[in-house]
């Protein structure tokens, strides 16, 4: 699989629910940064990444812009991607317009299990939509 099949398996996986900590690289300088939320170290983002999973449901990511420029020790993307969910167990609806950027290395079976060492999600001021979705 290569890096642009990567970051689409890890939208996949957000979207059924699948365990989503084995994208990211083991160790202690692996970064996550979400909406509202940070975690550094493969164990803090697995931690963030299996409470998120347990407390939210019926995820949307809509994918607008990917673009994945692979090297030969690393590849970075940048996506623009609406994405929402909603929150267990009230079941509110929460929407977003984000950007996606961050770094991906070769697992250590070579370049055919890329895992993510930096992940960035940002939104831009006011695109929450909460209660709702779209």
């Amino acid at each position: 699989m290569n890096a642009a099949a990567t970051v689409r398996a890890y939208y996949d996986a957000l979207r059924a629910g699948d365990p989503l900590h084995p994208f990211f690289a083991d160790g202690e300088e692996t970064v996550k940064v979400g909406i509202g939320n940070q975690a550094l170290g493969a164990d803090a983002i697995e931690t963030l990444l299996t409470e998120q999973t347990e407390t939210t449901a019926a995820w949307e990511v809509d994918s607008r812009d990917l673009r994945v420029t692979e090297h030969d020790s690393f590849a970075h993307f940048f996506d623009e991607v609406y994405m929402g969910w909603a929150s267990l167990p009230k079941n509110i609806r929460y929407g977003f317009e984000t950007r996606w950027t961050g770094t991906l290395v070769p697992g250590e079976d070579g370049d055919e299990n890329w895992q993510f060492v930096s992940m960035h999600v940002s939104t831009p001021a006011r695109s929450a939509n909460a209660g709702g979705g779209r």
